[in-house]
């Protein structure tokens, strides 16, 4: 816990000392910390949502990386420790609006009921609407998915992965994202997972955002599923 608030204390630092921003992107670093409390005379609870994203662009190769930890408690019993982190890559060498991805993500998560998850595998995506303020992609393709229960089942499969993307933002102000993934078995009837997240920001500095998430997972396998709407800062530099 000491080396995480550590590491993201140097990133906030880092984000005030570096350069004047440039229109010649090339790298983009996003630090983002929300969460929620609620306290009444004979209930308490909290949930706090961490998250640390890193993309390169070059001219038709673009690299991310995404690190998000969700912690939380109620009336001191733990009901949130859910770890994720995905390096993706999308390869813009196919027609005009189409691209090639291909991604390695590793989850575990606590309120799922799930020890460990690696998925890793590739596919084609299609921008419906790709301008600087705002686009629309729809991407389909197939997953390795190696898994390991808390119940102690582990297993492996090959999922059908389809995505909805979209980025909205009016006037460089207010600024609406969200990412939803539909991730059914070819082999094991009922066995899917849901993956959903929408943001919205509004932004008080060029590097600063108020923002706030609403997220919402199912693993029907466990048959565990989860929602949350946090609230908190975003720190977002080009460089």
């Amino acid at each position: 816990m000491e080396k995480l608030l550590l590491f993201f204390n140097f990133i906030f630092v880092f984000l005030n000392a570096s350069a004047q921003y440039s229109d010649s992107t090339s790298y983009h670093l996003v630090l983002s910390s929300t969460g929620s409390i609620n306290r009444t005379d004979d209930q308490r609870a909290y949930l706090l949502n961490n998250g640390l994203n890193f993309g390169m662009k070059k001219e038709t190769f673009v690299l991310n990386s995404t690190t998000s930890w969700l912690y939380g408690k109620q009336n001191n019993n733990l009901s949130n420790n859910d770890f994720s982190s995905t390096l993706n890559f999308n390869l813009f060498k196919g027609p005009e609006h189409f691209y090639y991805w291909g991604l390695i993500n590793y989850n575990t998560s606590y309120s799922l009921k799930l020890k460990n998850q690696l998925l890793a595998g590739g596919g084609i995506a299609y921008s419906f609407l790709d301008e600087p303020n705002s686009y629309i992609n729809l991407s389909n393709g197939i997953l390795f998915d190696q898994s390991s229960l808390v119940v102690g089942k582990r297993y492996n499969t090959l999922r059908n992965s389809l995505r909805l993307q979209f980025h909205f933002a009016v006037k460089e102000i207010i600024t609406l994202d969200g990412s939803h993934f539909l991730q059914n078995s070819f082999s094991r009837g009922g066995d899917y997972i849901i993956r959903s997240s929408t943001t919205i920001g509004l932004k008080l500095r060029k590097w600063i955002s108020l923002t706030t998430a609403l997220n919402y997972n199912r693993l029907n396998i466990t048959e565990r599923e989860n929602l949350n709407f946090t609230y908190g800062l975003s720190l977002d530099k080009y460089f």
